[in-house]
């Protein structure tokens, strides 16, 4: 892999970076927009580095909506979602104070300053939970790390927050190298519709065909499918906290023990 590469605001203007930072239709009075919004938010370089790419140049990720970069600011490295130009929203204020409402109960990476174009926020330094559970395959370990999960989706249930896109976690799941897991990227998020945070991410998890859910079973073993499905039955009809730590309890359980 390549070594990251570092370039300070004020040489944003040249490419290919204009074309990454002006994603995917660059122009010069863009540009130039954007990097003074970045030097108001007190960025002062810009990281190309990561799996994904745009263009020819690499990133942490690429969506619908935005591309993550990391950015120094102070010295200290920071993930930062640029808008694209394409997106279908003008500005990332409404993400930003989704994922403040996630920060309010311990939920998603810290939110840091946002700008109509940008948004600043804590780097989760780690890997997609897909690609941390074939390198971890501990039992304790696995189960610190679902559990987790699965608590912080009851309290985004809890806040009326629902993340949207948790069926399909492999993209909003990381874990870092503690072991913390994070759910990230809160552009899809609602207060408005009916949450189904839990409900998505135990499905995702115990019941879906993904490689997270492939290697839960392998580690876990054979699961009573009927037993989780009565479970989520009775979580979604009354979303009360008995019923959910039953649910983990089902989810969690192996060889008679919860583990």
């Amino acid at each position: 892999m390549k070594s990251p590469l570092v370039v300070p605001v004020e040489s944003l203007n040249a490419e290919p970076y204009t074309s990454v930072v002006c994603y995917p239709k660059p122009s010069e009075a863009e540009a130039k927009n954007r990097i003074l919004e970045l030097a108001g938010l007190d960025v002062e370089a810009l990281e190309f580095s990561g799996q994904a790419s745009a263009f020819t140049v690499h990133v942490l990720g690429k969506g619908y909506v935005g591309v993550v970069v990391v950015a120094y600011v102070g010295g200290q490295r920071y993930a930062l979602k640029m808008r694209r130009i394409d997106a279908d929203r003008e500005s990332l204020a409404h993400e930003a104070e989704l994922l403040k409402k996630a920060n309010s109960v311990g939920v998603g990476p810290k939110f840091i300053a946002v700008s109509p174009d940008f948004l600043l926020m804590q780097l989760v330094d780690g890997d997609l939970l897909g690609n941390w559970l074939k390198n971890h395959r501990e039992i304790e370990v696995i189960r610190r790390v679902l559990e987790d999960v699965l608590e912080q989706c009851w309290r985004l249930d809890e806040a009326g927050l629902d993340h949207g896109e948790l069926s399909k976690a492999p993209k909003h799941l990381l874990v870092d190298a503690s072991g913390k897991p994070f759910i990230v990227d809160f552009e899809a998020a609602s207060v408005e519709r009916r949450v189904a945070n839990v409900t998505a991410i135990c499905q995702f998890l115990f019941q879906g065909n993904s490689d997270a859910a492939k290697i839960i079973v392998e580690t876990f073993g054979a699961r009573d499918w009927s037993k989780i499905v009565e479970a989520l039955k009775r979580y979604k009809k009354n979303r009360k906290r008995a019923n959910f730590e039953e649910l983990m309890r089902v989810c969690l359980w192996l060889g008679g023990y919860f583990v």
